[in-house]
């Protein structure tokens, strides 16, 4: 990847609440500095905010865990953003997602799964690609998830859709674990 467009803040330009956010989350993600944390914390407020909204996707969000991470790896796989597959292949581990599931998540909906993960990452997969659901796959999705779940679905899939945006238009670097 090239260079940053904007590069990792430090405590001079994070200031001290973001600067301590971004050091306990580069703890918890496992790295030194977790460059898209140190990146968006340069927008002070912006960044809190989004921090709030963003945990409300994950880890608190309305799916489960592993369904909240196989959604998540999708749409990063599909938006080739290398970044958000790095940290949630980590992620899905501790969900209970193992190597062979993760290389299916990848294949995408038609990899053997059953019809819950089946229409959960074929309902990513237009989202991300036609930035809508079919009727069809929404009535599916409509099976397996409550009214509030597939609304939390759909702003899911947004949130990492949006994130795998910032981080290849502001050139975030990959991190080292």
């Amino acid at each position: 990847m090239s260079t940053p467009r904007v590069s990792p803040g430090h405590f001079a330009e994070l200031g001290p609440i973001n600067w301590l956010v971004v050091r306990a989350m580069s703890l918890a993600t496992g790295t030194d500095n977790a460059h898209i944390f140190a990146t968006l914390g340069r927008s002070k407020g912006l960044f809190r905010g989004w921090l709030h909204f963003s945990s409300r996707m994950m880890p608190f969000g309305e799916l489960s865990r592993r369904e909240t991470e196989m959604i998540i790896i999708r749409v990063a796989h599909l938006r080739g953003c290398d970044y958000e597959l790095d940290h949630h292949r980590r992620l899905g581990a501790k969900a209970g997602i193992d190597g062979g599931e993760y290389a299916r998540i990848l294949q995408g909906p038609d990899a053997g799964w059953g019809d819950r993960e089946r229409t959960l990452l074929l309902a990513a997969d237009e989202l991300v690609g036609t930035r809508d659901i079919s009727d069809d796959t929404w009535q599916a999705l409509r099976r397996h998830l409550t009214e509030r779940k597939a609304i939390a679905f759909v702003l899911l899939v947004g949130q990492y859709d949006m994130l795998a945006t910032a981080i290849g238009t502001l050139r975030v670097q990959r991190d080292d674990f």
